[in-house]
């Protein structure tokens, strides 16, 4: 089953940025890729990054800080208020 996510929430704007890496830290694991359902986090040419326009997709679940070792990837959640509200599931 093919289940898109996009249609499971609602996006309050404003959130601001909420996840950053120290990429001086990070150890190229691609665990954060691993983990991201949405797909948002991206290696190129022996760099870790997230998508620009990540705000707009992540589902705020903070996984990808969880699973990063070397405590390179900072997730804090958005300002209250802002993010995604779960209408389903």
């Amino acid at each position: 089953m093919n289940i898109d996510h996009k249609k499971l929430v609602n996006r309050v704007q404003g959130t601001g940025d909420f996840i950053s890496i120290d990429n001086t830290k990070c150890t190229l694991c691609e665990r954060c890729l691993v983990i991201c359902v949405m797909n948002l986090w991206k290696k190129r040419d022996g760099t870790v990054y997230i998508v620009e326009d990540y705000t707009s997709q992540c589902l705020e679940c903070g996984a990808c800080a969880q699973v990063c070792e070397t405590d390179a990837i900072e997730f804090r959640f958005p300002a209250g208020g802002t993010g995604i509200v779960i209408e389903q599931g």
